[in-house]
C-alpha cells in the first residue's frame, strides 16, 4: 500500500518551498522537521493543548495569527506563509540572523525560560500578541490582562509563567504604538 500523496508550496521564513509531494494528513511539525530540518518548533502534547508547536501565520495587511502545527497537516499551510522560530531574527544581507527579535531578547533578558521547550511557542505568540497590539493598541492599565488573555493558551510545566510575562510586557511597552495612555 502507498500513501496518497499531494503536492504543497508555501512560504517559510521568507524563502518559498516547494512545490513538494506530501502524504496527505502529514502533521505540519513532521514537515518541518523531517522535510525542511526546521526543529526549533516543538512537539508538546500532540493534541493541540500546548502551543509548544505553534508558528506564525502571515496575512497581507493585518497582524500574523498563530496556528499548532501538530493538529495541522501540512497541506493546510499550502499557499500561506508561515514563520517558525528559525525565522525570528531579521537576518543581514547574506541571509544571517544579525541580532534576535525584540521578543527573543526580551525572554533572554528575564531569563524568562527555565528548560526552554515551550519558548518557540511562546515566542510566536507573544510575537502575535505585539503585531495585533500595533494595529490595536490597549490603554497601559489593561495591558497586563491582555498579555494573559493573549497567552492563556500556552503551557510551560517549569511555570515561568510571570517572566515570560513580564517581558512581553517590557517589549509592548518599548514598542511605539502598542500602549495607548
Amino acid at each position: 500500500m502507498t500513501l496518497e500523496k499531494r503536492p504543497v508550496s508555501m512560504t517559510i521564513n521568507g524563502q518559498a518551498v516547494g512545490p513538494v509531494e506530501v502524504p496527505v494528513g502529514m502533521p505540519m511539525i513532521d514537515f518541518l522537521h523531517e522535510t525542511l530540518d526546521l526543529t526549533g518548533t516543538r512537539l508538546g502534547c500532540g493534541q493541540g493543548v500546548c502551543h509548544a508547536c505553534v508558528v506564525m501565520v502571515q496575512r497581507d495587511g493585518a497582524p500574523p495569527v498563530e496556528h499548532r502545527t501538530c493538529i495541522f497537516d501540512a497541506h493546510f499551510f499550502n499557499g500561506k506563509s508561515i514563520v517558525t522560530i528559525e525565522g525570528h531574527a531579521p537576518l543581514d544581507a547574506q541571509g544571517e540572523p544579525q541580532s534576535l527579535s525584540p521578543v527573543q531578547q526580551a525572554f533572554i533578558d528575564h531569563f524568562a525560560f527555565q528548560c526552554g521547550y515551550c519558548t518557540p511557542g511562546f515566542v510566536a505568540g507573544a510575537t502575535v500578541f505585539i503585531e495585533t497590539l500595533k494595529h490595536k493598541p490597549v490603554p497601559r492599565a489593561q495591558l497586563e490582562s491582555a498579555i494573559e488573555s493573549a497567552l492563556n493558551a500556552h503551557i510551560c510545566r517549569c511555570t515561568g509563567y510571570v517572566r515570560y510575562y513580564e517581558a512581553v510586557k517590557d517589549v509592548a511597552l518599548a514598542t511605539p504604538g502598542c500602549v495607548i495612555g
